[in-house]
């Protein structure tokens, strides 16, 4: 599973990438790859049009909102099962 947060480097990206760092700690999943996407044009690509922006696997999950660990946590089991 590959998670990527879209992001300028605002401090609500910044605290995005690490509620995801945590929760994937906490989760059953191993295999998990965490990604940092801080460039505008690969931004972009993604469609999004607020950051931070949770992408599971190339879809976007949530855009615009700052996701809590446990939040994350039941994204990364729900889509294990995908």
């Amino acid at each position: 599973m590959k998670i990527q947060i879209l992001g300028m480097g605002c401090a609500s990206c910044k605290a995005l990438y690490k509620h995801t760092e945590k929760a994937v700690k906490k989760s059953e999943v191993k295999d998990i790859e965490i990604e940092k996407i801080e460039n505008l044009e690969e931004i972009m690509k993604f469609g999004v049009t607020s950051t931070p922006a949770f992408v599971v696997n190339g879809e976007v999950i949530s855009s615009g909102k700052l996701l809590k660990v446990p939040q994350i946590i039941d994204i990364i089991n729900q889509k294990k099962s995908d």
